[in-house]
């Protein structure tokens, strides 16, 4: 099992048109020896990450994020492909319990329902359309080995911190990301 996550940022102009866009990243990958990790890959710049900790009873749930939402998608609802802007959410969670199988399979339908809740809630749109998240989502997450929490719904200890850690980090991230496009835009028409 990996015990690394690596985030990799690329951007549009480092997959040239025609070039095999998965052959370029593993190359990437292997020159930063990071082919042993987890690679969660991202345009979105990585230094306007967010993370948040919460603890709820004796569970400590550590949540680290990158929002990139030009990408974004509703569930069930494809728009058109676009090459503007960043997009992407890759979240990292990890939670100090040992988690089981079971345990951990919550854990990630938890951490996509507090991505898509913070989004829902901050109101992002595509197309007039509330988006849920985008076509590149990555969610990990991490546990200590052993496996001796059975559960980790939203009636845990486990879902509630793991949840709200995503969920602050998220918000936070949405924020960033929303004042960002707001400034490059202004940039745009005053350039333009």
């Amino acid at each position: 099992m990996a015990r690394r996550v690596a985030w990799i940022e690329i951007r549009d102009a480092d997959l040239p048109a025609g070039q095999d866009a998965e052959q370029i990243i593993t190359i990437r990958i292997a020159k930063a020896k990071l082919a042993d990790a987890i690679s969660l890959i991202t345009s979105r710049d990585v230094s306007r990450h967010h993370t948040s900790q919460v603890t709820i009873d004796d569970v400590v749930a550590t949540c680290v994020t990158t929002v990139g939402l030009s990408n974004g998608e509703r569930v069930g609802q494809r728009f058109a492909t676009t090459r503007t802007g960043v997009g992407t959410i890759n979240t990292m969670v990890h939670v100090s319990k040992p988690l089981s199988e079971a345990a951990l399979i919550e854990a990630i339908t938890i951490a996509a329902e507090a991505r898509t809740a913070a989004i829902l809630d901050a109101g992002v749109r595509r197309s007039g359309v509330a988006i849920t998240g985008t076509g590149t989502d990555c969610i990990v997450v991490a546990a200590p080995r052993g496996g001796s929490v059975r559960f980790a719904g939203m009636h845990t200890a486990v879902g509630e911190a793991l949840g709200a850690s995503i969920y602050k980090a998220m918000r936070d991230g949405i924020a960033t990301w929303l004042q960002d496009m707001e400034a490059m835009e202004l940039a745009a028409g005053v350039e333009g």
